[in-house]
């Protein structure tokens, strides 16, 4: 999966819980509830995830459950928003180039994506 550049400026990732917003889903951020917070070292643990997550067929609705926000010494970097019903991540941000803003598709039965969920989630 694409993985914004920036990431190597991150120096605290939030988890968010998304709040679904059938009406609106592809929102400028992300609402919903932030369930942790994430210094460099564990987020780049993440963000290598990310980037080796196999592509797939993505699915016909997005509705992200889980989402990262990305701040760097400046402030917000970028956004990510996984739907893992839907196969694809949304990707969009003040660090991210316009062309490589978008839905990106992702295999969500993959190991990547498996820890991926675990960590968004607080189970490790």
């Amino acid at each position: 999966m694409l993985l914004p550049r920036a990431h190597e400026q991150a120096e605290l990732v939030e988890v968010v819980r998304i709040t679904p917003d059938a009406n609106d889903p592809l929102p400028k951020t992300m609402a919903g509830e932030e369930t942790a917070l994430w210094e460099a070292a564990e987020a780049q643990s993440a963000f290598a995830l990310i980037a080796a997550l196999p592509g797939s067929q993505p699915g016909q609705t997005f509705l992200p459950g889980w989402g990262l926000r990305a701040h760097g010494p400046k402030g917000l970097l970028f956004e990510i928003a996984f739907s893992y019903d839907c196969h694809a991540a949304r990707v969009w941000g003040p660090s991210v180039p316009h062309k490589q803003e978008g839905i990106y598709p992702f295999d969500p039965s993959s190991p990547q994506a498996v820890q991926l969920l675990t960590l968004l989630r607080g189970d490790s």
